[in-house]
C-alpha cells in the first residue's frame, strides 16, 4: 500500500483564529448606507447597535464597524473583499454612483478584481470566489498596509514571536496568518507615510495572555478593556524594540461573548420583481 504524505504545516492557523472587524468612522450613516449595503451590496446587523451613531455592516464571517464622527478614518492601503458575483456588484455599483457624487467614491475594472473607493476614500479589490480565498464567498481575506522599506522582517517577526502568528517575508511583503484563509500583509513602500488616525482591527487571539505579558512589559498595552480584550497600537521588533507600525489591534479571547457570533447575511441578489422564495439568506462558507 502506498504511503500518503502530507505537509501538515498547511493546515497551522497559529495563534490569531480570526480577523473580525475593520472599525472606521464615517460621518454620514445615510452614505454609509448606500456605499456598503446597497453598493457593496452587505448586510446591516439588525441585532447590534441599530441606531445613528454607529452601523454594524455584515459580509459572511467579518464586519465593518462605523461609528459616526465628524471626521472618516481611512486605511492606508487597501481591503481585499470575496463577493458571490462581480456582474452584480457592478450594476449595484452603477445604481449608486450617480447619488455619490461629490464623494471620493469610484470604481473601476482590473485585472482580476473591481477596485472600489468609498466615499471617504478607502479603497477595496473585490474578488470572486477563487481557490486562494479558500471555501470564502462572501468575506474579508485581507487587509493590506503599506509600511516603511526595511521593516517587513521586523513586523514579521513581532507577528511570530509575540502573536504567535505564522508570517512569511517575500520581496518586501509580509503576510501573517490570522485565521482560515485570512492575512493581514504589510508591503514595504517609499510612499510617504500617512498619520495613523484611530482605525483599528478586531482579532481573536487563541493564547491571549503571553502577547500581553511582551506588550504589557514594554508599555504597549492602550487600553485594558475587560477580562476578555485589551488594545495595543504599536508594532515593535521583538528584537530591538524599534517602532515599525502603528495599527490598533481589538484583542479578543475565546471566552469573548462575540466569539463565534453568528452574523446575519442577506442574500443581495433578492429583487422585488423576481423574487425568489425562502432565498432571503445568504449562506456563507
Amino acid at each position: 500500500m502506498a504511503t500518503i504524505s502530507y505537509d501538515r504545516k498547511t493546515q497551522n492557523v497559529g495563534n490569531m483564529l480570526a480577523l473580525e472587524h475593520v472599525n472606521v468612522t464615517v460621518p454620514d450613516q445615510g452614505i454609509a448606507t448606500l456605499f456598503y449595503l446597497m453598493g457593496l451590496g452587505f448586510t446591516r446587523d439588525p441585532y447590534m447597535t441599530v441606531g445613528v451613531d454607529n452601523m454594524w455592516v455584515n459580509l459572511g464571517r467579518q464586519q465593518f464597524h462605523l461609528p459616526t464622527r465628524p471626521d472618516a478614518q481611512v486605511v492606508p492601503g487597501h481591503i481585499g473583499l470575496v463577493v458571490p458575483d462581480l456582474d452584480a456588484l457592478r450594476q449595484r455599483l452603477r445604481i449608486v454612483e450617480p447619488r455619490l457624487t461629490g464623494t471620493e467614491f469610484a470604481w473601476s475594472d482590473e485585472d482580476g478584481y473591481v477596485a472600489v473607493t468609498c466615499p471617504w476614500s478607502n479603497r477595496f479589490r473585490c474578488y470572486a470566489p477563487a481557490p486562494q480565498f479558500g471555501e470564502m464567498v462572501l468575506g474579508m481575506p485581507y487587509v493590506e498596509f503599506p509600511v516603511r522599506p526595511g521593516t517587513a522582517a521586523g513586523i514579521a517577526r513581532f507577528y511570530e514571536r509575540v502573536m504567535g502568528c505564522p508570517a512569511e517575508v517575500r520581496n518586501g511583503v509580509t503576510s501573517v496568518e490570522t485565521g482560515r484563509w485570512q492575512t493581514l500583509r504589510f508591503v514595504e513602500s517609499d510612499a510617504p507615510e500617512r498619520a495613523y488616525d484611530g482605525h483599528h482591527v478586531a482579532v481573536y487571539l487563541s493564547n491571549f495572555s503571553k502577547p500581553y505579558e511582551f506588550l504589557q512589559e514594554k508599555g504597549l498595552i492602550t487600553e485594558e478593556t475587560d477580562a476578555n480584550q485589551y488594545r495595543f497600537q504599536d508594532l515593535v521588533d521583538p528584537e530591538n524594540g524599534e517602532h515599525l507600525f502603528t495599527l490598533e489591534h481589538e484583542v479578543r479571547s475565546l471566552y469573548h461573548p462575540m466569539y463565534g457570533r453568528n452574523l446575519v447575511n442577506r442574500n443581495s441578489a433578492q429583487r422585488l420583481g423576481g423574487y425568489t422564495r425562502d432565498a432571503d439568506v445568504f449562506q456563507s462558507a
